[in-house]
């Protein structure tokens, strides 16, 4: 199968050198604009590097990988869609709920399958609390922590930092726990948020959103972008029969604080992991697996597009300091 892979910044990063060590793909290059650094990429990967999409397309993937900053996702998925090309997106699928439903619909009308990076479901440690979950083993859920963050991202054009471009963390970051919690309980009746927004000040991005799931669960869920630099994730699930805890610090050995350009300012981190083959590995191979058996994903584009509209309604939260209903039957309410 032969897969080309859109950004050369960090997740582009990641998702190459998956394609290159993966069996049975034929990794066609890496496009960006800045020639040099997805040439430079390339060469260490053993592939070619592209300065636009139009070049790259002549070559006639099987699969686009697009890993490009948030507000490029749905131009980029629906010129695929359009090219008879299945898509691999990074989350968040868009930075509007109809953005997102637009690109989907794309896909849907060419024919063609829709992935979207929502890697927490192939962490481990979160398949193993779904696993309990679904079980029964620790009966019925009341209340449910998350927490997912580390030190403020650096990026192109500093563009987690410009609330329009990222969403804020809210968007960017969070809707991986929103993800992981709807995966594990369903549909969100509530939502309810308060966000720290000091992007020009002092760069730091910190909110809490509290969940109220139609089955009565409640979660509370914190992201931060203002912690200093190692990534880290927790989650703690109380349930009648028991608790479960998990702590991402407690299964890293090593806790290493690296220095970068004079400054303690971080790269956009992501999480590592010590097994044979990362998440994001597991996720890819997964996706291209389903491609070629025409099987049904773990997480479908509808799954993607739920965590999206639950984002947004933590944001209005935040910003009119009241709760937003999902559900459409209240004033403030969210729709698709």
């Amino acid at each position: 199968m032969r897969v080309a892979v859109i950004g050369a910044g960090t997740m582009g990063t990641v998702h190459s050198e998956v394609y290159a060590a993966m069996p049975g793909i034929e990794f066609l290059g890496i496009v960006d604009p800045q020639w040099e650094r997805a040439q430079a990429l390339a060469t260490r990967l053993g592939t070619t590097a592209y300065a636009s999409y139009e070049e790259m397309m002549v070559e006639d993937p099987d699969v686009v990988d697009i890993c490009v900053p948030t507000p490029y996702h749905k131009d980029y998925i629906t010129r695929t869609a359009r090219a008879g090309k299945h898509v691999i997106s990074e989350k968040p699928l868009a930075l509007s709920a109809q953005d997102a439903s637009e690109a989907i619909q794309a896909c849907k009308e060419n024919g063609v399958r829709l992935f979207v990076g929502q890697v927490v479901r192939f962490f481990p440690e979160y398949r193993k609390l779904y696993d309990l979950v679904q079980s029964g083993r620790l009966g019925d859920i009341g209340t449910v922590r998350t927490f997912r963050g580390g030190a403020f991202p650096n990026a192109w054009n500093d563009w987690y930092a410009n609330e329009h471009l990222s969403g804020t963390l809210v968007v960017d970051l969070m809707i991986h726990d929103f993800d992981f919690l709807c995966w594990c309980f369903g549909e969100v009746d509530r939502v309810f948020a308060k966000q720290l927004l000091r992007h020009e000040a002092n760069r730091l991005d910190h909110a809490f959103a509290t969940l109220r799931f139609k089955n009565g669960v409640i979660a509370h869920v914190e992201g931060s972008w203002a912690t200093p630099p190692g990534f880290r994730t927790e989650v703690e699930m109380a349930g009648s029969k028991g608790l479960a805890h998990h702590n991402s610090q407690e299964s890293v050995p090593i806790h290493l604080h690296e220095r970068r350009g004079g400054s303690t300012e971080s790269v956009v981190e992501v999480p590592e992991s010590p097994l044979l083959h990362s998440p994001y590995y597991e996720e890819l191979a997964h996706f291209i697996e389903c491609i070629r058996e025409n099987k049904r994903c773990v997480v479908e584009p509808e799954d993607a597009l739920r965590a999206l509209q639950i984002s947004l309604a933590a944001v209005e939260s935040a910003r009119t300091g009241q709760p937003v209903y999902l559900s459409g039957r209240e004033e403030g309410s969210v729709g698709a």
